[in-house]
């Protein structure tokens, strides 16, 4: 384990997230005195202390953890290549695939303007002709008759759920406790 390197990893991080040693410390159960050791390299800190400096510094521990030596640094598998070496897949639905992916994955701040555009590709690629969409049903789903005979569709959401709830009501006669009053 190589200790000054991780304290030099854990000092880093703290900083980037501009928390104080105190605030750590706090947020990891561990002594002020203890954590400066730590990050100045005169401490080896069991596996236990490290996952709570990791909940301090909102990092995985598995970070740390790779850090220390705890663990082998594992590679991340390239499930762009994956995607693009399944045959089963059309040319469309990987290029979708590997956007969603990539929205996910990236750090920016850009993945709600990444997941659109991927939420809009799928849905192009998922158009009626495409076999990963169900085929439509005849059933319009539930309804509910008007005053005139005719099916309507039956209000969804809280709306509907209100209107229902006042048309029950009325037709018992029951009132609320507030009207009652």
């Amino acid at each position: 384990m190589n200790v000054r390197g991780l304290g030099e990893y854990i000092r880093t991080q703290r900083r980037n997230a501009k928390l104080s040693l105190r605030s750590v410390s706090g947020l990891a159960g561990v002594s002020i005195p203890y954590l400066s050791q730590i990050e100045r390299g005169l401490r080896k800190p069991s596996a236990e202390i490290l996952q709570a400096i990791a909940k301090g510094l909102r990092i995985s521990a598995e970070t740390l953890y790779i850090q220390a030596g705890i663990l082998d640094d594992r590679t991340v598998p390239d499930v762009a290549a994956a995607i693009v070496a399944d045959e089963r897949l059309t040319d469309r639905q990987k290029q979708a695939l590997i956007q969603i992916y990539e929205a996910f994955r990236d750090g920016t701040g850009r993945v709600a303007e990444e997941t659109a555009v991927a939420a809009r590709t799928v849905a192009a690629i998922t158009a009626q002709d495409s076999p990963l969409v169900a085929a439509p049903t005849d059933d319009p789903g539930p309804a509910r008759k008007s005053s005139r005979g005719a099916r309507k569709p039956v209000p969804k959401g809280p709306k509907g759920v209100a209107t229902a709830t006042r048309r029950a009501r009325r037709s018992t006669g029951s009132t609320t406790a507030g009207a009652a009053s």
